[in-house]
């Protein structure tokens, strides 16, 4: 057994969030520097406690790092291929080395691999692995054994299989070995439960794996999943990336797609905008699922309608806005006070209080998800058909309700503008799919409440004055949600006030070149003010400017977009354009969602469902 030597508080941990590169089994992930260090990692699955949260505070929290043992002088990494494999490639002066990072296929275990190649000379390296179960708090019982060693701490198992001789310093383990050109060195970290049988059952360590078939099973995985890709256009490499961002963030045994794979990188550094996005929202993965259609993607689709009849099954009024990755409902909201937080941004928190909000414009994203889909077999088609029937009942007694919004404002409820425009898009779409397969919904009842939604928010939610849709009703501030008005098919894009959301967003909330979501000011919304630009704003933006006619200024735009994206081709949440660096959650679902759509676009891929022509909601100025 190591002989621990407890070490004093570090300096926080965590690179700027660029610097990080994804890797996953599509069950859960982890982020990996520039610098070698694997600073995040929830195991076994995306919302399970971190055994690496370096990434929220210092090193005392959890990491492993291989790199160089002398300073590289560059470092440069890739994704291999069609694959979420990391190459990352360190240049020192004796030699040159690359680090391979992925997490193949899940099979009975989760696992990651790391291989240590010199391609160079000579390089002599250090791997320090530092585990830290319950999000950095636990210390785990560490014991050696031939070949590795194994971490323990309640039900949690971490065990590491490697040749590298390995020694506890400093309530880490370490080791040290030189690679001359050609030779490697491969390391596996698995994670299994610690319990037997039975509590008289010793504890059994997983199979080890090949790390080099491991490799292999790992590019096969994605490279047949990209061969089903149908898109084809000038961006096909941002695309491609994007979609296999988006794919990586899904839970394979459920079809659930979580937001984003991390808690609490704050919107505004050091402020309190800190989010935990490691669950299922119905509105980014009704979003997801409507990328990944346009693609080519049916199973994913398939998937994900079975999750959604599952998570939301029981009495309509019981919706969430968000589920966990198999459909739990309860994500009650706490702060992991021990973490100092991403570059002191606390509160750190876990779970999600916005499960417990009202919004009502999840009802229009099922709705428009639901509509989308492929056929499906009998079973499953009835029950989303019944489904989408109950819902949308339950939505003609409520819409005229304020409610929480899409952005989860936490300053009290309001009529927003574009919560009413998505309960339109949920009768509208449900009233098509309904009459295409008979669905027996109470249809007339729908077109009243489709065409009085419709009526109300032309009369209440447009300011003549700004020449505007804006962000509620009475309102005199504008909303960058207000731009899906048009590309939801509410207003044909050539309608006079579709053009002047547009101008007036331009003008107004565009700070830098990049579209904020509303002005945290001016729109209190329960927090202090201050955040980044949110780039599915400006991906939306984009989407607009071309669908106007305005076609150069779109395409200029994109450009700019895509140049935020960091070396592997990800991006966060938001971009603080002041620091020139990207704020809040990574990867960031919904920005790699709207960039994939952005992307249809331009290239002649997607365009909206204009509205049809309807009794007292023909879309015509009034």
């Amino acid at each position: 057994m190591f002989k621990w030597k407890r070490k004093s508080t570090r300096p926080l941990a965590g690179q700027r969030i660029e610097e990080y590169a994804l890797i996953g089994d599509c069950e859960t992930a982890a982020l990996v520097g520039r610098n070698g260090s694997i600073d995040w990692l929830c195991w076994p699955s995306f919302s399970s406690n971190a055994c690496f949260a370096a990434l929220l505070g210092t090193q005392d929290h959890g990491f492993w790092k291989i790199a160089p043992v002398a300073p590289p002088r560059s470092v440069h990494r890739r994704y291999l291929p069609d694959s979420m494999i990391v190459e990352t490639t360190f240049e020192t002066a004796s030699g040159t080395m690359v680090l391979v990072d992925f997490m193949p296929p899940r099979g009975t275990n989760s696992d990651v691999v790391r291989i240590a190649r010199c391609t160079r000379g000579k390089v002599s390296l250090r791997t320090t692995l530092a585990i830290r179960f319950d999000y950095g708090r636990t210390i785990p019982w560490v014991t050696k054994f031939d070949g590795g060693l194994r971490a323990i701490s309640g039900p949690d198992m971490v065990v590491l299989r490697t040749a590298v001789p390995l020694e506890g310093e400093g309530m880490e383990s370490v080791g040290e070995f030189t690679l001359k050109a050609g030779a490697e060195q491969a390391f596996t970290l698995t994670y299994a439960s610690s319990i037997g049988e039975d509590g008289n059952a010793p504890i059994v360590d997983p199979r080890p794996i090949d790390p080099h078939a491991a490799f292999d099973d790992t590019m096969t995985f994605w490279r047949e999943w990209n061969a089903r890709n149908t898109y084809r256009g000038k961006y096909d490499a941002a695309v491609r990336r994007s979609l296999m961002t988006l794919k990586a963030l899904t839970y394979r045994p459920s079809g659930g797609i979580v937001a984003a794979p991390t808690t609490s990188l704050p919107e505004a550094l050091g402020g309190e905008r800190n989010w935990d996005y490691r669950y299922c929202w119905l509105r980014d993965t009704a979003f997801t699922l409507l990328s990944l259609l346009n693609a080519g993607y049916e199973d994913e689709a398939e998937a994900w309608r079975r999750w959604l009849v599952r998570a939301i099954a029981g009495a309509p009024d019981q919706l969430q806005t968000l589920y966990g990755i198999c459909g739990e409902r309860q994500l009650n909201e706490w702060h992991a006070e021990w973490l100092p937080g991403y570059e002191h941004s606390k509160p750190v928190n876990i779970g999600n209080a916005a499960s417990h909000q009202f919004q009502l414009d999840v009802y229009g994203e099922v709705a428009a998800a639901l509509s989308k889909m492929p056929p499906a077999q009998e079973d499953i088609r009835v029950s989303a058909t019944d489904l989408q029937a109950r819902l949308i009942d339950q939505l003609c007694k409520i819409w005229e309700e304020p409610d929480d919004g899409i952005w989860e404002t936490r300053g009290g409820r309001k009529h927003f503008v574009h919560s009413k425009v998505m309960a339109w898009v949920a009768l509208d779409r449900a009233i098509a799919h309904h009459e295409k397969y008979d669905g027996g919904g109470d249809i007339n009842r729908w077109k009243k409440n489709r065409d009085l939604i419709h009526k109300q928010v032309c009369e209440k939610g447009f300011n003549k004055k700004l020449n505007a849709f804006v962000q509620y009703y009475g309102s005199k501030e504008l909303d960058a949600s207000c731009l899906r008005i048009g590309l939801v098919g509410f207003l044909p894009m050539d309608d006079p006030r579709i053009i002047g959301t547009v101008e007036a967003i331009e003008k107004k909330l565009m700070k830098n070149g990049f579209v904020e979501r509303y002005d945290t000011r001016k729109s209190p919304d329960g927090l202090p003010p201050g955040e980044g630009s949110f780039l599915a704003c400006s991906f939306w933006m984009v989407m607009n400017l071309w669908l106007i006619g305005r076609k150069a200024d779109a395409e200029q735009l994109f450009e700019r977009l895509l140049a935020l994206r960091n070396d592997v081709g990800l991006l966060s949440e938001e971009w603080d354009a002041k620091a020139n660096r990207m704020v809040g959650n990574f990867p960031q679902a919904f920005s790699h969602i709207t960039l994939a759509h952005a992307a249809y676009t331009l290239t002649g891929g997607w365009v909206p469902q204009h509205a049809r022509e309807k009794a007292g909601s023909d879309g015509k100025s009034r």
